[in-house]
């Protein structure tokens, strides 16, 4: 019996079923073929050897599977050749100079000298950069420090222990380099800044603080000089991050 097809043509039953013979070989084929390339590829990718981090090796000597940087890498961007800007600190600190402390008003006992902070600033003390330590100060700073830094902040007013003022003779003469590394590596119960605040910024808020210092005592004069032969860039706008509300003492 045959077929009249819609474009009038005839189809006998033979053709028929040689023509789905032939789609059917075509698709077992088409899925043999992506059976086979495809188990192929997720095996080579899955099953490839490798080391795990941490994990024993019997190839290298040290039998250790992960390997060591070369001594003396440095990653791209993490040279950090300036070390007054990084840091605060002089090029060739005396790690035996001694250091004299003090008991401030409230029986806690103090460092008063910071023989191995720098006194300058590595970077140009402008009005921009000023500025700019004022609005990071606002974000981290302010709610234990308080707005001129009197250690008055808003969670000091909530029973968080009291940073001391900016004000008193020991931080008035305290370089400027010891508030960096302070920002950077925290000091008694204030934690580090160094992920929250880029090197910049912290000789920015720095800056502020010692404009802070000023403003309290008009009369006294303070160290706001600064390298200018550094060719540091000036601090960039960047994107903020959450911040702790940790105070501390400095």
């Amino acid at each position: 019996m045959s077929k009249i097809s819609p474009a009038g043509k005839v189809k006998s039953k033979k053709e028929k079923v040689k023509s789905m013979s032939n789609r059917f070989r075509f698709a077992f084929l088409l899925l043999t073929f992506a059976l086979l390339t495809g188990c192929g590829v997720r095996a080579d990718m899955q099953d490839q050897p490798r080391y795990k981090a941490y994990k024993q090796s019997d190839f290298f000597s040290d039998h250790k599977g992960s390997r060591d940087p070369v001594e003396g890498t440095v990653a791209r961007g993490q040279l950090h050749d300036n070390k007054a800007f990084y840091t605060g600190k002089i090029d060739n600190p005396n790690l035996n100079a001694p250091v004299a402390t003090a008991v401030d008003a409230k029986g806690n006992t103090v460092i008063a000298s910071f023989p191995n902070d720098i006194d300058e600033f590595p970077v140009p003390v402008t009005k921009e950069l000023i500025d700019r330590g004022q609005e990071r100060f606002n974000i981290y700073c302010i709610v234990c420090h308080g707005p001129v830094g009197n250690g008055d902040g808003m969670i000091v007013r909530r029973g968080f222990p009291a940073p001391p003022t900016y004000h008193d003779d020991r931080l008035r003469n305290a370089p400027v380099g010891h508030f960096f590394d302070v920002i950077s590596n925290g000091w008694g119960k204030m934690n580090a800044y160094a992920y929250q605040v880029q090197p910049a910024d912290r000789w920015a808020i720095a800056a502020y603080i010692r404009a802070l210092q000023v403003s309290q005592n008009p009369e006294e004069h303070l160290k706001m000089n600064s390298k200018t032969e550094s060719n540091t860039a000036p601090p960039k706008k960047d994107e903020t991050k959450n911040v702790s509300t940790n105070g501390g003492k400095r």
